[in-house]
């Protein structure tokens, strides 16, 4: 796996959570696994999604599995105060499981992809674990989808930023729109992928709070130091990004992002 470009903080844990908590319909209304299915998923992360998949599909059994150590304990803190009881949290790497061929009826990963140099070779790593008949659902973003008013080119230089430390890293952050090739590839069959856009205004000021300012400004925000100490971008022009980025926010503001969801299955 390649470096988490946002760092593990305890900021952007808070981010991840406020992320999770805002699109939790748009990404999970139809994350909804039969009752009694065994549910892998993969780079759980701080539990973020992981609290809504348990919450949302009580009488499923789910593995969550990531490769941080603190990570998972901030996940099982998350599900104990929630007194959940359908999760059990493991220490995987994912081009490493330890599981049979066939061993989980579904597989689930959600923002893990776009971190990973060779997703293909991950995605076929999940399937090997995945009974025939079963479902791969993968939700990635995409950076290059982002479209907003007032537009800035100083808020677009601090976007690509992220787009070019997060590809130094190894990752792809406009990897949602490689969904289907990537799905296709590994072997998954009736691929569908499904385009999740957020619109925010000041009619959703909670989308505007939860998305526009918490997400993705906040994200785009953390990599400051990274950007400036590699010379991609000055620190007044930077400054004018995030400003722009905020400013997107305001009465008069929109902000648009486009997530895509993908599920195939194993013949």
């Amino acid at each position: 796996m390649s470096d988490y470009v946002h760092g593990y903080s305890p900021r952007e844990g808070e981010r991840l959570y406020d992320q999770a908590a805002t699109l939790a319909d748009l990404l999970h209304g139809d994350s909804i696994f039969p009752a009694g299915s065994r549910v892998l998923e993969a780079g759980c992360g701080v539990g973020a999604q992981t609290i809504i998949l348990a919450s949302r599909n009580p009488d499923v059994q789910f593995t969550s599995i990531d490769i941080s150590p603190e990570s998972l304990e901030q996940a099982r803190s998350l599900i104990r105060d929630a007194r959940l009881s359908n999760v059990v949290f493991e220490q995987r790497d994912v081009f490493n499981l330890p599981y049979a061929d066939e061993a989980f009826d579904h597989v689930f990963l959600c923002f893990v992809l776009e971190h990973l140099a060779d997703p293909l070779r991950a995605l076929a790593c999940l399937r090997r674990v995945l009974k025939p008949g079963g479902s791969l659902t993968v939700i990635e973003g995409d950076h290059g989808s982002a479209l907003f008013h007032p537009d800035s080119p100083y808020a677009r230089k601090a976007i690509q930023c992220l787009v070019n430390l997060q590809a130094a890293m190894g990752g792809d952050s406009l990897i949602g729109r490689r969904l289907y090739p990537l799905m296709a590839e590994a072997g998954l069959r009736n691929v569908c992928v499904s385009p999740r856009m957020v619109y925010a205004d000041a009619t959703r000021p909670a989308m505007v709070d939860g998305f526009t300012r918490n997400t993705f400004a906040a994200m785009v925000a953390g990599v400051e130091g990274a950007a400036i100490a590699q010379g991609l971008i000055d620190a007044n022009d930077w400054a004018r990004g995030i400003e722009a980025l905020y400013r997107t926010a305001e009465n008069d503001g929109v902000f648009c992002y486009t997530f895509f969801k993908g599920v195939g299955n194993k013949e």
